[in-house]
């Protein structure tokens, strides 16, 4: 710029005079594009000059950069949060359809970023903080899981000297500008390290950025851990050969020296922050696990919990690492288990929700009771909540629930799994609840909210919301607002609770091959009791009429009973019987029968397109319903028309005009059934 504007004269150069006027204005105008540069909304330099109201005078704004904050421990330096929220809810100043995904806001400044995805991909997005207007977005990589179970990116981003870090669920990690959004680096951590462990549900580790290295859970061979630098995406070490898990990599100091805590699929371990150098591994189970939560630290303690009713348990981490050093067990209790949503440590107590499901139910919320226990003790302090099954997101109830937790002006600000945003008052005596209302009501969000400028970000698997829960006097005069029953809403239908008598425990256990061979027996069995039953009706009509007769009466029976079997068998016998493979064996029958025969010209067209047309609409319906109910395997008896064709093609051509015929068309029936049911059980061998 200095070059610019002491340029030498040339021949054709005005008059000294003017010449002076145009510099003048050279230089000014230059002056004026920096100082908008610097103080334009769309800058990050310009974000971090802005007093915050609510914050301390000694405290310099940090956002919230992380997904458990700036300390990785969800607290909040903030203050001049409300006491309490009028009747109708605190205010709302946006909402925003952001599409699937579970990733958690970060703030800075004027701007949050979270990532999500829709029909056409997934995408990092950069939002304008106080009005939700999309200031831009970066699109990673095609949709995960579109129709699954858990569909979208898991993890959260992280903000860090101008740059956003990303990760998604096949394993990318991205750096991006945070200003532009434009791409600094990639890499796929997951292919690259042949990570193993913790990509199950797809990975959600969301990045760890501390001194310059982005310390990410992989679980490859020698990469249990994997640091990258931060400038460029490069190995700066990888260490470990523990399989991973879904929590991310938590930066602690001992004795004044940086470390790292992976809390991995079966142990517990401990890297110097620069080295790598695996310091301490200490196990905790065999076989497959999983963690999602945070630990907790105050030094030299650590504090863990983990599902499938574990409990938690605080260990006391060595001043030095000689060979050898391992962690000393303080307590172990089997309360205050966590999942996928973490506890948090407030003075000498961890408030927390303790899930007495094996695992987090997407059909329900999770059972369980929200407590306070002491952290040097493990003992409780107060409990809230019954621990019985809830059955609807829409029950008005007083439970709290599983929710992500804030810490903020002796508060805890909570997102429950029902939607519902709560004011705690911090109180080691009792439970203390100050105010609560429903924000994102309708289907359940494992998002953690987070606190920035007076506001809570909260987001479900359809949209995003941002509310202001800070002193009234603060809310500026000129903010546009919403009130909170004017933020679209879900209607939730329990189906779980009205066709599963009995839940699976582990949504994400493979069926073991006794459940395979008694649902098998169930189903066979409804399907030969249909069989016989028809026969009496057919017996009943004119010969010419028999077969119609006997095929109507044998298909709506088998499909009835295949589709009330789950829910009545299973109530019946206490465990989980699935029959639902038999309606589509029966939705099936038809598209057989229609195959044998040529289409000929008098035959209508629909005719022999209908039967097809309903198989596949059944075949939908039964894909979202398992979807809905957490039946993550049972798809796979979409596949049973392989097994089913050649013996169903040679049971269609058989003479049925004689009672006999018929006899031996129902045998043949029951082993074609069982080529459609053994297609389903080699998918669960090929694929798991």
């Amino acid at each position: 710029m200095a070059s610019i504007l002491n340029e030498q004269p040339v021949t054709n150069e005005p008059s000294p005079p003017a010449r002076g006027i145009i510099v003048q204005l050279y230089q000014a105008a230059w002056l004026l594009l920096i100082l908008s540069l610097l103080t334009s909304p769309g800058s990050l330099y310009a974000q971090t000059i802005v007093p915050s109201p609510f914050l301390p005078a000694d405290v310099k704004e940090a956002g919230w950069p992380a997904v458990r904050g700036l300390h990785f421990d969800a607290h909040s330096p903030e203050i001049h949060i409300a006491d309490t929220w009028p009747t109708a809810g605190p205010p709302v100043l946006w909402v925003k359809e952001l599409g699937q995904g579970y990733s958690a806001f970060v703030a800075r400044g004027n701007r949050v970023y979270t990532q999500g995805q829709n029909l056409q991909g997934q995408y990092v997005y950069c939002l304008d903080a106080r009005s939700g207007t999309e200031i831009w977005k970066y699109w990673y990589d095609w949709p995960y899981e579109l129709a699954g179970v858990y569909p979208g990116p898991r993890a959260t981003p992280t903000l860090v000297e101008g740059r956003l870090l990303f990760a998604g669920p096949s394993g990318l990690v991205g750096c991006l500008n945070a200003d532009t959004g434009k791409l600094i680096w990639s890499r796929n951590l997951v292919t690259e390290f042949k990570g193993d462990g913790g990509i199950g549900f797809g990975y959600a580790c969301s990045p760890t950025v501390v001194d310059q290295l982005v310390v990410m859970p992989v679980g490859g061979p020698g990469a249990s851990l994997v640091a990258l630098h931060l400038e460029d995406g490069k190995t700066a070490w990888q260490a470990g050969s523990q399989p991973a898990s879904y929590t991310p990599a938590m930066p602690i100091v001992r004795n004044g020296r940086k470390l790292i805590v992976g809390y991995l699929e079966n142990a517990l371990v401990l890297h110097d922050l620069k080295t790598g150098e695996l310091l301490l591994e200490h196990d905790l189970s065999e076989g497959y696990d999983e963690h999602s939560s945070w630990p907790l630290y105050r030094e030299p303690y650590l504090w863990i919990a983990a599902p499938f009713r574990s409990g938690s348990q605080l260990f006391e981490i060595p001043a030095e690492f000689e060979k050898g050093a391992t962690l000393k067990t303080i307590w172990r209790s089997r309360i205050l288990a966590n999942d996928v949503l973490s506890s948090v440590l407030v003075g000498d107590q961890i408030y927390g929700f303790d899930i007495f499901d094996q695992q987090s139910k997407t059909q329900r919320p999770s059972r369980g009771k929200f407590r306070c226990i002491d952290f040097l003790t493990g003992n409780e302090l107060w409990e809230q909540g019954s621990g019985r099954p809830e059955r609807s997101t829409n029950d008005t109830s007083d439970e709290i629930g599983q929710a992500g937790i804030i810490v903020a002006d002796e508060k805890l600000i909570l997102l429950n799994e029902r939607g519902e945003l709560i004011l705690l008052k911090i109180n080691p005596e009792e439970c203390d609840i100050l105010a609560r209302c429903s924000v994102l009501t309708g289907e359940l969000t494992w998002t953690p909210p987070i606190l920035h400028r007076g506001c809570v970000y909260v987001r479900n698997q359809s949209r995003a919301a941002c509310i202001y829960v800070g002193k009234p006097e603060l809310l500026p005069t000129q903010q546009q607002t919403l009130r909170v029953d004017e933020i679209p809403q879900e209607r939730y239908v329990d189906w779980a609770g009205q066709i599963l008598s009995v839940e699976p425990e582990y949504a994400f256990d493979l069926p073991s091959q006794a459940w395979l061979w008694n649902w098998f027996c169930w189903s066979t069995g409804l399907l030969l009791a249909s069989l016989l039953i028809a026969l009496i009706p057919a017996s009943l009509v004119r010969v010419e009429l028999r077969l119609l007769t006997w095929t109507v009466c044998y298909r709506t029976l088998a499909f009835i009973c295949g589709a009330l079997g789950t829910t009545w068998i299973s109530a019946w016998t206490g465990e989980f019987v699935f029959t639902w493979p038999l309606c589509l064996y029966i939705a099936f029958d038809p598209v057989l029968a229609v195959v044998q025969f040529r289409r000929s010209n008098q035959r209508p067209l629909w005719r022999d397109y209908l039967p097809l047309l309903i198989f596949a609409g059944i075949s939908i319906l039964y894909f979202l319903l398992c979807r809905r109910l957490s039946l993550v395997f049972e798809w796979a008896f979409l596949a049973g028309p392989i097994g089913a064709l050649p013996l169903g093609l040679l049971e269609a051509q058989l003479s049925k005009e004689k009672f006999r015929g018929i006899c031996l068309s129902a045998i043949l029936k029951l082993f074609t059934y069982a080529g459609f049911y053994g297609s389903g059980i080699v998918v669960f061998w090929l694929k798991y």
